[in-house]
């Protein structure tokens, strides 16, 4: 049974791509950091199309290395083949988009580590455990990395293996041409031909630009350079044609391009051509894999290229196996596609990351209240704040499933050593109380400093609102839920709905339901809905119904605790963990109430404040997850 679809093997860097648009890239301010590298870019794509990707290359054993490791983990490739290289760097890409013609990049790959890869790099188990294997021209350059590449092919024909190349053909890194020329896609050399020829008998699909099949086929006349791969090659040749699309030759080469087998295109706005092809490559391939006819394959590789030339970054802008297929059924409603709402809400959702099926949060976000306790000062608070944290990564003890909620005012020591623990980190971007809302000072005028905001952070903003509100007053929270929920994404930040109508007016079956359609209507769309308990079946389903209704991408609903004794919070439990999108819990003073009051006056020490807290999460962990398993049992 094979356990892999398919296996890239090539290039890892980390790109550097310049935030300012139209721009030279002297002049760029900003950058946003994305995985980069031809076939880890392909095995990315893959991925989100649903097939099962690994990769074979090598990082370094530093920051970017370990982001590159980490990412891939996250995209679900497999990095069995992905070796740490501990003498050389990982490779680096500065990217810009200057206009639509003109894309600079600077490789900084001296030495790199993936150009380091070699036969020992290539597992035969691993090779033998795929259904294909994918390299890309770039690691035929040098002797080393050639004979990883042909190893993997030999093993890969020993096996019923399938085999795909992707020309890839960058003349800088075959030494063809200068580090400032990053952006030049062909310049002719009869060395780097003949490689390529030497090669290409192993490969049953070889794809390429109309430019790559010149260098690989030693002419510039694009049916000539076809002919002469095809002298040397049985392989299905696809020949990517830009605007024109694409066509397959399965065969004989035709005297006229448009005789080839073809799969309709999608005329949309081109805004960035980097990493493209690699899109394309990757719907081609789940067509090829799935065994669809070509004219399928290339509609599938022509949308996935459609994605990328429309979106910012390579990686990124790809789309999963949903958005792919919402694509295709509703076709193209704007040009821009980076700016179409629906595909974005949908695009947003398929590729987050992390699996939060299951969520068990300690709240300790509140300031108010604590300020509000004997012996607080912001000395003390900031420090009980992490014996909080203590207490949930003790009942945590590194597996998934739990988080906290804390604040950047006073829990900031707790909030920034909590990055990277495995946590679900939720963080508050109300000032505490306020009604109409009001933004924690911290955000800025302009929610500006989101952009400091660890990526792996949620915003989370508490709304006190009832749907009998002065028209007034519901109009001016909803334009600032609006404007926290727009900035969160533009930060590619998830974002955390709290309401609380309990605390404005008397609440009956519908309350809840109600605040919650008026969000959607008002065009927000939250990852999280945290609720406040409710005492009915049916003031649940509702609520339920009307998410479900508008979004059926939520990440799901959590429970609040409201200060409520553990018994009571019991009860509301078995209610709410009915409800399989109510994915858990976010409690915090029933919690850390007592350990606050007793160890802000001197009454117990670090060590009792932490393991009262920890005993009451952990009781609380058990009594949802027994609430659970009742409910689905």
């Amino acid at each position: 049974m094979k356990k892999l679809d398919v296996i890239t093997i090539g290039r890892a860097g980390v790109d550097l791509y310049g935030a300012q648009i139209g721009g030279r890239l002297e002049d760029m301010g900003s950058f946003e950091k994305y995985i980069g590298g031809s076939p880890t870019n392909i095995a990315c794509g893959t991925a989100r199309l649903g097939l099962k990707s690994g990769l074979i290359t090598r990082v370094g054993d530093e920051h970017m290395g370990r982001f590159i490791r980490e990412q891939l983990v996250r995209e679900g490739v497999d990095v069995t083949g992905v070796r740490t290289d501990p003498d050389r760097l990982t490779a680096l890409v500065i990217l810009g988009i200057r206009d639509r013609e003109h894309f600079p990049l600077i490789f900084y790959r001296e030495n790199c580590a993936d150009m380091a890869l070699c036969e020992d790099d290539i597992d035969e188990e691993f090779i033998a455990s795929a259904h294909a294997v994918v390299p890309t021209g770039t690691h035929l350059s040098h002797p080393r990395t050639e004979a990883a590449v042909i190893r993997a092919l030999e093993l890969a024909r020993k096996h019923g293996l399938r085999t795909a190349l992707d020309i890839d053909y960058r003349p800088n890194l075959w030494g063809v041409a200068g580090h400032g020329e990053g952006e030049s896609r062909f310049v002719a050399s009869d060395a780097v031909t003949a490689k390529l020829q030497s090669t290409l008998h192993f490969f049953d699909l070889i794809v390429g630009t109309e430019e790559e099949f010149h260098i690989a086929g030693g002419s510039t006349d694009t049916l000539s350079a076809l002919r002469a791969v095809r002298k040397v090659s049985d392989a299905t040749l696809v020949c990517k044609r830009g605007a024109a699309g694409a066509v397959a030759f399965d065969g004989a080469i035709p005297d006229n391009l448009d005789a080839g087998q073809t799969g309709p295109g999608f005329p949309i706005e081109v805004f960035n051509v980097l990493g493209a092809g690699d899109g394309f490559m990757s719907g081609l391939l789940k067509g090829w894999l799935d065994r669809a006819d070509w004219p399928t394959a290339l509609k599938y590789a022509n949308a996935c290229g459609a994605f990328a030339v429309s979106r910012h970054g390579c990686t990124p802008a790809y789309p999963s196996q949903e958005e792919l297929d919402f694509f295709l059924r509703q076709g193209i409603s704007r040009p821009d596609l980076r700016n179409d709402a629906a595909l974005n809400r949908i695009h947003w959702a398929t590729t987050r990351h992390g699996d939060w099926t299951t969520l068990r949060a300690f709240a300790f976000d509140h300031r108010k209240q604590l300020e509000e306790i004997p012996g607080y000062t912001p000395e003390t608070g900031a420090a009980f704040k992490e014996l909080c944290l203590d207490a949930a990564l003790a009942v945590a003890d590194g597996h998934s499933g739990y988080g906290i909620l804390c604040d950047n005012r006073i829990g900031r020591t707790a909030l920034h050593r909590a990055s990277g623990s495995g946590l679900w980190i939720g963080r508050p971007a109300e000032w505490p109380g306020a009604r109409p809302i009001t933004f924690e000072s911290e955000l800025g005028e302009d929610l500006g400093q989101l952009r400091e905001w660890p990526r792996e952070s949620v915003v989370k903003l508490l709304v006190f609102c009832h749907p009998d509100d002065a028209p007034e007053t519901r109009a001016l929270q909803e334009r600032r839920v609006r404007r926290l929920f727009t900035a969160a994404r533009s930060n590619g930040l998830e974002f955390l709905l709290e309401v609380i109508p309990s605390k404005v007016g008397a609440v009956n079956d519908s309350t809840t339901a109600t605040l919650i359609q008026q969000f959607y209507d008002a065009g927000i769309y939250p990852d999280w809905w945290k609720l406040e308990p409710m005492s009915t079946d049916a003031a649940w389903q509702q609520a339920v119904d009307a998410i479900e209704r508008n979004d059926p991408y939520t990440r799901g609903i959590m429970v609040l605790g409201l200060d409520a004794p553990a018994a009571e919070l019991a009860d509301s439990f078995a209610l709410a963990a009915k409800y399989p999108l109510v994915r858990g819990f976010a409690v915090g003073r029933t919690i850390f109430g007592d350990a606050a009051r007793a160890w802000m006056t001197g009454e117990i020490s670090d060590a009792e404040a932490v393991a009262q807290m920890r005993d009451r999460f952990h009781d609380l962990c058990e009594t949802w997850d027994t609430a659970r398993g009742a409910a689905t049992s």
